[in-house]
């Protein structure tokens, strides 16, 4: 194993110290981008882990299927189209994960030129040209492959232009549905926007992307799948905490995200996962994730001034108690955001804005409890 493959498994599945448990996951992530036989535009999932890929691969194909084609039913998608709409999807998200528009993209693929030993070890079969290789190990049964060997036969491969990508990318397309087919496009999206870039970006660089324990995927590889950045929370820009920095989300986004971890109140979705370009959404519940669509384009819309206001002031107010009011008006002047002096209220001394919700804003903070003690106490 490579001293880059090494990397990868770490960022991916972190330090192995329990071999048989890592093998049970690794094994539940083994399947490729297989097509639904009753719904023709549907990719399907056959055990606990892959949908933190899969998911935000269906959004994208849906993206592309309703919005950039001219067919009247997304149900109806014959063999030929699917190759094409898998092919510009996988092509479009490596694109969004290329980091700092270098133009440089990367995909992993099976190693060519084995030798005839090698080859008939894997296979257990008879020796074939180092040019069949490639498809005799796609086929195998992952217990004949296994964690070790499956990472000793990938190699990575570098583009210069989109346009070489996307052609690599249709070539390898019965890849894609093999039995590896998630993991080798994972590895490809990872090695394409930079392991040290994710690492900059995760909010602690020690926890892997797939979780060793349930197998499921991190909240930093589903946005990063769905926004080209692999931050680890869910709202709008960054926030500062004790001194620390963390990063959110810095734009609106082309397919959202919602969870209902956000009802139980563990997390606050910001409005540029809420409110995506196209009316599309995966939602997260405890265990898996879910691709929600529609058609009418009325559900989105680009944000109101109203919303941009309060993310700015939320950004400076993050809990509602207190607020740097020159900061914040620097920054709504700098967008542009109109204010309005109001009256002032009683127990306030903060100036009013004409596009902050104030409803929704301020009631908390002049109806909070006085932590003065009452005259009659």
């Amino acid at each position: 194993m490579s001293e880059l493959t090494k990397e990868l498994v770490e960022l991916v599945w972190g330090t192995k110290s329990s071999p048989g448990l890592s093998d049970t996951i690794f094994c539940r992530w083994t399947q490729g981008f297989v097509f639904s036989e009753s719904e023709g535009s549907a990719l399907e999932q056959f055990e606990g882990g892959p949908c933190a890929v899969i998911a935000p691969v269906q959004a994208f194909l849906l993206k592309k299927l309703l919005f950039s084609s001219e067919k009247s039913s997304w149900r109806d998608c014959p063999e030929e189209e699917r190759k094409e709409l898998l092919c510009h999807t996988l092509s479009d998200i490596l694109e969004s994960a290329c980091c700092d528009n270098s133009g440089s993209y990367c995909l992993v693929s099976w190693l060519k030129g084995k030798t005839t030993e090698e080859t008939a070890s894997i296979s257990g079969s008879p020796a074939e040209s180092s040019c069949q290789v490639e498809h005799s190990s796609s086929a195998l049964a992952v217990e004949e492959l296994g964690f070790e060997r499956f990472h000793a036969l990938i190699q990575k491969r570098s583009f210069r232009s989109l346009s070489e990508l996307k052609d690599a990318v249709l070539d390898q397309y019965s890849m894609w549905g093999n039995k590896f087919g998630v993991l080798l496009f994972l590895y490809s999206v990872l090695l394409t926007k930079g392991i040290e870039n994710i690492k900059n970006e995760i909010e602690d660089s020690t926890e892997p992307l797939i979780d060793p324990v349930y197998g499921h995927g991190s909240q930093s590889l589903i946005n990063l799948l769905l926004t080209g950045h692999a931050v680890s929370n869910v709202w709008d820009g960054d926030r500062e905490c004790s001194g620390m920095k963390l990063l959110g989300i810095h734009e609106q986004a082309a397919v959202g995200f919602l969870t209902l971890m956000e009802a139980l109140r563990y997390c606050k979705v910001g409005s540029y996962l809420k409110s995506p370009k196209f009316p599309i959404w995966i939602v997260g519940s405890e265990t898996h994730l879910t691709v929600f669509f529609a058609k009418d384009m009325a559900l989105v819309a680009p944000e109101a001034p109203s919303e941009q206001a309060r993310r700015v002031f939320q950004t400076y107010d993050p809990e509602v108690l207190c607020v740097n009011l020159a900061g914040l008006q620097a920054e709504l002047r700098r967008k542009q955001v109109k204010l309005v002096q109001l009256p002032q209220k009683r127990n306030s001394h903060l100036q009013w804005f004409e596009n902050v919700a104030v409803l929704n804003v301020w009631p908390q903070a002049l109806h909070k409890p006085s932590l003065a003690p009452s005259a009659s106490s």
